[in-house]
């Protein structure tokens, strides 16, 4: 065998220091948005996020604060679009498209999936809160209403993030001033697909019917119901006062609902990214639910500026329908679960 000489073995060796420092360099390169993770290079994600808001409504422009926190956290790694206002549907598809892993997020009216599983609209059994005081204890801690949601969703392949405020709901009607439960007797009314809610209006002798949320506008305006339930900032947002000159603040019902994200897109996140949107989701809870507060009185003086008739409801009047409501409870333990009512009864008891 020949013996090689000492330029050979010097030039071998440095051949093979430049190819470790290429390898090297390949296996811990960025990606090209600057994101990396500790296994390796980060592939961007594009996740799209569906609402039934109106654009620029305060929930359209919480979720843009959303995707940009969700970009700036992720380093650009991560980029969210938005598509307000039912453009990809409503929340019944939205909620269906989620579980399925087609959709990729939204914010989502749980309360309105009903037909997907009964606990998602147990938020919604009437007069739980008579306030935000209330309603921030109950809705957004570590209480009953949240963790009954959060589980539900789960069970169905969603992966609840935080949550946001829609309001108290109330009542649009074309036909007259309602003041009393009287009052409402033979109206036809479009309500959310919630058993809590449609037992509440039954209840008071009202006919309630279950219509979409993109569909509402058309059927108020063809007299298919002659009025709905929502709260003062959705009803002008989507324009429903428009034919609709009544409105009631019946508060029967406090409504919150849900950043969501597929069960599908949430596994496929690193940690980091899951990190990043949780810490995003914190943020934009609390500036929504500060934003919407800050609305309701000027939604009040928006419709009447329009002749909207707006009725607040004296203490005494609201007793009337809080005492109906609530006589409605028991009565849906085989929907919720008497063991659930129990808790949220210890609950709203412990805030006073």
């Amino acid at each position: 065998m020949l013996k090689k000489s000492k330029p050979f073995m010097m030039c071998m060796a440095l051949t093979a220091a430049v190819s470790l420092l290429a390898a090297g360099c390949s296996s811990s390169s960025s990606s090209s948005n600057g994101s990396t993770a500790p296994s390796g290079e980060a592939k961007p994600v594009n996740l799209r996020l569906g609402h039934v808001f109106a654009a620029n409504s305060v929930t359209d422009q919480a979720s843009q604060k959303f995707a940009e926190l969700v970009g700036q956290k992720t380093n650009g790694a991560v980029k969210i679009s938005i598509f307000p206002a039912s453009q990809i549907g409503g929340d019944e598809a939205l909620g269906q498209n989620l579980s399925r892993g087609t959709l990729d997020m939204a914010f989502l009216n749980q309360g309105s999936l009903a037909g997907m599983d009964p606990l998602l609209d147990f938020s919604y059994l009437p007069y739980i809160a008579e306030n935000n005081e209330q309603a921030d204890q109950l809705f957004y801690g570590s209480g009953i209403i949240p963790a009954t949601i959060k589980e539900t969703l789960k069970k169905h392949n969603i992966h609840a993030l935080g949550f946001y405020e829609l309001e108290f709901r109330g009542l649009t009607n074309s036909k007259h001033t309602v003041k009393t439960p009287a009052e409402m007797k033979g109206l036809k009314l479009r309500v959310p697909g919630s058993r809590a809610i449609k037992g509440f209006f039954e209840a008071v002798e009202s006919q309630a019917v279950s219509i979409p949320m993109p569909e509402l506008y058309t059927s108020l305006q063809q007299g298919v119901v002659d009025g709905q339930d929502n709260g003062l900032i959705i009803t002008y947002d989507n324009k429903l006062h428009e034919t609709n000159k009544y409105v009631t603040r019946l508060n029967h019902v406090y409504a919150s609902g849900t950043i969501s994200i597929s069960q599908k897109m949430w596994d496929s996140l690193t940690p980091e990214q899951q990190k990043a949107f949780e810490e995003a989701a914190k943020e934009t809870q609390q500036w929504q639910i500060t934003e919407n507060r800050k609305l309701i009185d000027s939604y009040v003086q928006k419709m009447k500026n329009e002749n909207i008739e707006v009725v607040d409801l004296s203490p005494e009047e609201i007793a009337a329908f809080k005492e109906i409501g609530r006589s409605l409870w028991d009565k849906f333990a085989d929907v919720y679960g008497a063991d659930r009512i129990s808790k949220l009864r210890e609950e709203i008891a412990a805030l006073k």
